[in-house]
């Protein structure tokens, strides 16, 4: 009995170092605050964007496209991630019209015209831009293109109907890729 005593108080021993070392690592990581949430760079995209109140909106789209999965991968993906006042911005009805289940392809698309494949963070965009003459032009995953400029220290983002983002927090790193915070949602054809 008193072996079986010492073997459980050693194993909850055990645990509570265990948990407190795992605590310590989320404790020492460099984390970006979002949306009123610290975002952990061993956390992937979906886990972190859940956290942020800003982006509530973005994360039930995401949920209706069917995209969580992708986004919960391997990747590694850029997300421009528009916020809530983004979303907002668009035509009223135009969310809530998406949202619904017989417009999934076009919510997909609009949504995967925010990622591109790789992570590029705010260095790499700058010297594509730099390379580029002032702008360059990226590919996303819907097979859409973006192009990318500097409006003073801020890198911009032109969508192919012709409006205009702004990054507003770059290089959120996650474990699968980079978030950069968008003040507005950008538009394929």
């Amino acid at each position: 009995m008193k072996q079986i005593k010492s073997f459980a108080l050693l194993f909850i021993t055990l645990f509570v170092i265990n948990a407190s070392f795992g605590q310590g690592k989320m404790a020492t990581e460099k984390t970006v605050a979002v949306g009123g949430a610290a975002m952990y760079p061993s956390k992937n995209i979906i886990e972190n964007a859940m956290n942020s109140k800003d982006h509530t909106t973005l994360v039930a789209a995401v949920k209706a496209a069917g995209l969580v999965e992708t986004l919960q991968g391997a990747g590694p993906f850029t997300v421009f991630a528009p916020t809530n006042a983004a979303f907002d911005m668009l035509p009223k009805g135009t969310v809530e019209t998406l949202l619904k289940p017989e417009n999934k392809a076009m919510l997909t698309k609009i949504l995967t015209y925010h990622v591109i494949a790789g992570s590029w963070d705010s260095r790499a965009i700058a010297e594509k831009i730099k390379a580029g003459n002032g702008t360059a032009e990226l590919t996303t995953v819907s097979g859409g293109k973006l192009w990318v400029s500097m409006k003073g220290n801020k890198i911009v983002l032109k969508d192919e109907k012709g409006g205009w983002a702004t990054v507003t927090i770059k290089n959120v790193y996650q474990s699968n890729g980079v978030i950069h915070v968008i003040d507005h949602v950008v538009m394929p054809k």
